[in-house]
């Protein structure tokens, strides 16, 4: 079996050959996105080799503007550990074709995301098998596609069978934790499995856990009916993460205990969060991050709608569609359920700015830094020198709106004009 950990982040030394080729210094101006600081960023052969104030630059720079309130901003790139789809292109369409994996990525970077984990959900077996052989194969033909896709997450099969918990998951291939199954997933996906979600409720499942630990898997704990000793023996085994918290559950829990509290109170789990205004309610967003404080981290858990035109649309899976103008995605037969979400990282971070729960820069930290600290990419290091140059220049608009103008990937430019 091939573990995650012993690839490098770019899969492939071919990749990281023909990238160099491409290499050239690049210099970006902008406000440092947490000190509001005019900057001068160096880009030499894909890592950030120089940061340095504009204040003292001589006269004629762009930062001699004593309005340096002007300049856009600049972060480091998005990292989103759920993605579905985006933009038409749906990740659980089956089969999957090499073109929507590279065709998806590109539209991520106009998002201003520079590494993401395509999300694989409860499907069949064989189904599953080959949408993550066909997501290495589209990092093998495409260098900038592999350099983006930092791991697969596989949400499911082996989550609760309980309605509620149980999400839009379908019952008819949800199994309990399959160890020579994960191993047949991994060797076609390459080692690129990085992610698990599942539930701690099925038998012998801390085993199982420390299974894909050992092997270079974070295990995330997510549609969950478990118990507060089978999420605290789950954590013991190696859990560090809980998937879209808050959402995946049953409509009515206890009072207390509950598993939405169990998992809050463990200090060693990251909280993932959609905050995109519909799946939660502000007041949970709150207390997430009050609790959770550097591990609080947003996904966008985006599907394909997301990016697209509103109106009503006709899914396969769950029939009509009605993606609002804000944004919001229900079935249409029922308003009160929504259809997965329609909104990446970047309503996100605005949300969360725009209800007072964190700073621009927290906010933006939850989407980059911490997602990659989570999964131990190199991108933790975010806008610092020796870190990868994997960089956003972005504006701020009214009621927070953000707006991705230049997205760069390893010192490449990838998206802007």
């Amino acid at each position: 079996m091939v573990n995650p950990r012993d690839l490098s982040e770019n899969q492939s030394g071919q990749v990281e050959q023909q990238d160099r080729q491409d290499q050239r210094e690049l210099l970006l101006e902008g406000r440092h996105y947490v000190t509001g600081e005019a900057i001068r960023v160096r880009l030499v052969d894909g890592v950030i080799q120089q940061i340095e104030s504009l204040s003292e630059d001589a006269e004629g720079s762009i930062a001699a503007d004593p309005d340096s309130a002007k300049l856009n901003w600049i972060g480091p790139g998005l990292v989103d550990l759920q993605v579905n789809g985006h933009g038409g292109f749906d990740l659980n369409t089956h089969p999957l074709s090499v073109q929507q994996v590279t065709d998806l990525t590109a539209a991520l970077w106009q998002e201003g995301v520079t590494a993401y984990l395509p999300t694989i959900i409860t499907h069949d077996s064989d189904n599953i098998e080959l949408a993550v052989r066909i997501i290495a194969e589209a990092c093998h033909q495409d260098e900038r596609t592999a350099n983006s896709i930092a791991g697969i997450h596989l949400e499911g099969p082996f989550i609760s069978p309980e309605d509620g918990a149980r999400g839009a998951h379908d019952l008819a291939y949800v199994k309990a934790p399959d160890w020579d199954l994960v191993q047949r997933w991994q060797e076609a996906a390459e080692g690129r499995i990085t992610l698990l979600t599942m539930s701690p409720e099925w038998p012998d499942a801390p085993a199982f856990i420390a299974r894909c630990v050992e092997h270079g898997i974070v295990v995330s704990i997510g549609h969950t009916a478990a118990t507060s000793e089978q999420i605290a023996a789950a954590v013991a085994a190696g859990a560090t993460m809980s998937t879209h918290l808050g959402n995946g559950a049953h409509l009515m829990l206890p009072r207390h205990p509950n598993y939405i509290w169990e998992q809050l109170a463990q200090e060693n789990l990251w909280s993932c969060v959609i905050a995109d205004g519909f799946h939660v309610p502000s007041s949970f967003l709150q207390v997430a991050r009050k609790v959770k404080q550097g591990k609080f981290l947003l996904v966008s858990d985006a599907v394909l709608y997301s990016g697209m035109s509103p109106g009503v649309y006709n899914n396969p899976v769950m029939g009509t569609v009605v993606l609002e103008p804000d944004g919001r995605l229900h079935l249409q037969r029922d308003e009160r359920l929504l259809a997965g979400s329609a909104q990446m990282l970047t309503h996100g971070i605005a949300h969360l700015v725009k209800q007072r729960i964190c700073t621009l820069a927290e906010a933006w930290d939850a989407s980059s830094i911490g997602p990659s600290e989570a999964m131990g990419l190199t991108a933790q290091a975010g806008l610092a020198v020796g870190a990868p140059a994997d960089l956003v220049v972005f504006k701020q608009g009214e009621d927070e709106k953000l707006q991705i103008l230049e997205t760069y990937k390893r010192g490449c430019k990838v998206y802007g004009q």
